[in-house]
């Protein structure tokens, strides 16, 4: 079991990293996209909207093949959904195929997200499970990282930068393929998901509907603003305070590194004050550095105030312990995947709309309002259940009899 843990946790973490590089990669070639193209803010925009949007598709059908038919086959269907038609960008003839396959290819990259946190939630102790699923999810910003390593060398490439990034998804495949065990728990449950297929109506009803709809409401608020402020944020540094593409790289990297150190010891913190204190503290902590970056002018500044924004977004790393401890087993993929990723659907419109707020007032405007999102997420995530160490069992055994598994 406990050589288990660690193979779910470096797999994981894998997987994730390469969900991470294809959806920061194309926040990164935006500019390359839209002058190859001849496309305009509110086009580049929906770009992202369209991934966004697919990746709210994935909480429902992710969750249910994760919940009905394993772990295992959902991740490895997810990885092998994003890699090819990531891939296939390489050969992508207009704007309306681009959005079509990125809206496909959000469909694999929303559904790891709901299988990596049940892994996590179901193989580690309630007492580590904070900082496991915290340091899985820190993949992100290692993958944002590594996006601008990949962008610095292929760009203005980016159609060969596409085709090399989703064909290299088959590391992912073939470690899960090779390595992972199906969830114990999963299998524990078997019985009851073969007689009574788990969907979102169990989670939208009885006891989870309000948890259910809260946790949404929290993830939808936190992930608007994260979306709308992370996407533009390179062409915000570019266009509003002028630096080269080759200092966005370096700026962007160096922000990931800050996301990295703060999703892990976000995540350590968690697991001694409790994951719902720990993701308010984070919430208000972004919500406050975000004005100050946003309004900054001096270039030494930005440089190390964007660790600062990036260390406080690790409540995106708590999200995976906090909502999997929500819900029981046989539901657990489809409820913490229907709250963030149906979160990460509405969104969707955050990165067009910042766009529209963009071209009225300037980015920095808009960088703004994406922090009232966040302060409103910290206000919701306070209407949710405490979990934690010893709240975690207790939560979940007594959601487990009322969902009648």
């Amino acid at each position: 079991m406990r050589s288990t843990r660690w193979i779910v946790l470096g797999g994981c973490f894998l997987a994730y990293l390469f969900d991470a590089l294809e959806i920061v990669l194309l926040s990164l070639s935006l500019p390359a996209i839209r002058h190859d193209m001849g496309l305009t803010a509110t086009q580049a925009g929906l770009l992202a909207t369209a991934t966004l949007l697919g990746i709210g598709v994935s909480s429902v059908a992710g969750g249910y093949v994760a919940d009905n038919f394993g772990r295992k086959k959902a991740l490895i269907a997810s990885l092998v959904i994003f890699g090819v038609f990531t891939a296939a960008l390489a050969v992508v003839p207009n704007f309306t195929v681009f959005l079509i396959l990125r809206f496909l290819a959000g469909i694999g990259l929303g559904a790891v997200w709901s299988v990596v946190s049940a892994y996590v939630v179901e193989t580690w102790p309630p007492r580590h499970r904070g900082r496991a699923a915290a340091f899985v999810i820190s993949a992100f910003p290692a993958g944002g990282a590594l996006a601008a390593v990949v962008s610095g060398y292929f760009l203005p490439d980016w159609r060969l930068m596409f085709l090399v990034a989703g064909t290299a998804v088959v590391i992912p495949v073939l470690v899960v393929l090779v390595f992972f065990r199906e969830s114990a728990d999963w299998i524990a449950h078997k019985v009851q998901r073969t007689e009574h297929a788990v969907t979102v109506r169990n989670v939208l009803s009885g006891s989870l509907r309000r948890t259910t709809l809260l946790g949404t409401l929290m993830a939808a608020l936190a992930l608007t603003g994260y979306w709308g402020a992370t996407t533009w944020l390179p062409t915000y540094l570019t266009a509003e305070r002028g630096l080269p593409a080759g200092d966005v790289a370096l700026f962007v990297t160096i922000l990931n590194v800050g996301m990295f150190l703060g999703y892990n010891g976000f995540g350590f913190l968690a697991d001694r004050i409790g994951r719902r204190r720990t993701i308010v503290l984070t919430l208000l902590g972004v919500a406050l550095s975000l004005p100050v970056y946003a309004f900054t002018t001096d270039q030494t500044a930005l440089l190390w105030l964007g660790p600062l924004f990036g260390a406080f977004t690790a409540f995106f790393g708590i999200f995976g312990s906090y909502l999997g401890e929500l819900f029981p087993t046989k539901a657990r993929a489809t409820g913490a995947g229907f709250c963030f990723n149906v979160g990460r659907g509405v969104s969707a419109f955050a990165p067009f709309g910042l766009a529209g707020i963009a071209g009225a007032v300037g980015f920095s405007a808009g960088l703004l309002v994406c922090a009232g999102f966040f302060g409103l997420a910290a206000l919701s995530t306070l209407l949710l259940p405490r979990t934690g160490v010893h709240e975690a069992d207790t939560a979940t055994d007594r959601r487990e009899v009322e969902a009648g598994a």
